[in-house]
């Protein structure tokens, strides 16, 4: 079963779009179950068994909807821990596939901002972490997806192993993966072959030996905004990034690139590990 989570916050936009990139993932399984989860904050006056959940009105937003669409939903109330702990706990609990946010916010002067639930959940986990907005367009059918990869052998291995386990490859799944140079978009820059990255080839090799429609793509330019770009440019449903990483004292930390694609896309950004 394709178990997948949505943990709901009390902005029913953001509620709806995560609902809508939930439908996606169950409606190509055969056999999929999502469990959304409200969690009641710390700093709240009531606790986890004083919240129905029927009075979260975004919880129940997105419950109904998937469940208007045929799909099993679990609907979980939490507390007694920081948010991002109990999200967390959940996942472990029903040991999701997939993690639904919708953590895309604006500050006073209409900056995006990554919340820190959010932010917590993502270097948090090992599991994949799919980030939505609030006036974001999810579309159904097939999937389109850019795969940007850097020259990191693991990562571009959770990214394969991501795309390769959805419910639907390797049929309707049809993928980018692609390299920028960075920078490298002024006049007289080096040649940008794909075939001198090692881990470009690795991770293309091995989508099409799945069978999964695979399309080779190096460019320069400055490695966010062409990501963005080439996006845009093909349609895509989704972008799936491989970007957490480790310090030297193997603290988890998001990238720069990551943090800019997954603030700035107008579709849902996957972060794989």
């Amino acid at each position: 079963m394709y178990q997948v989570l949505v943990p709901i916050d009390g902005n029913e936009a953001r509620a709806r779009s995560q609902a809508e990139y939930a439908l996606t993932l169950a409606e190509r399984a055969s056999d999929a179950a999502v469990t959304v989860l409200y969690v009641v904050p710390p700093d709240a006056l009531e606790t986890d068994a004083g919240v129905d959940f029927t009075e979260i009105g975004a919880a129940v937003t997105a419950a109904e909807y998937l469940e208007e669409h045929d799909v099993s939903v679990d609907r979980r109330v939490e507390g007694g821990k920081t948010i991002a702990e109990e999200i967390l706990d959940v996942a472990d609990d029903v040991d999701a596939d997939e993690l639904v946010l919708g953590g895309r916010k604006r500050s006073g002067v209409a900056r995006v901002l990554l919340g820190s639930t959010v932010h917590d959940v993502f270097v948090s986990t090992e599991r994949p972490v799919t980030i939505t907005g609030r006036e974001m367009s999810i579309e159904r059918g097939s999937r389109r997806l850019v795969l940007p990869v850097d020259a990191s052998a693991e990562r571009v291995s959770h990214q394969v192993d991501y795309v390769t386990s959805f419910p639907d490859a390797p049929e309707d799944v049809e993928v980018t993966v692609l390299y920028v140079f960075p920078e490298q978009d002024y006049k007289g820059a080096p040649p940008h072959e794909f075939e001198d990255v090692d881990a470009a080839v690795e991770t293309a090799d091995a989508l099409e030996d799945a069978g999964i429609d695979t399309e080779r793509v190096a460019v320069g330019g400055g490695v966010a905004r062409t990501i963005i770009d080439e996006a845009e440019e093909r349609d895509a449903t989704g972008i799936v990034m491989g970007g957490r990483k480790r310090s030297g004292v193997q603290k988890v930390l998001l990238g720069s690139i990551t943090q800019d694609v997954m603030l700035s896309a107008d579709r849902p950004v996957t972060l794989t590990g």
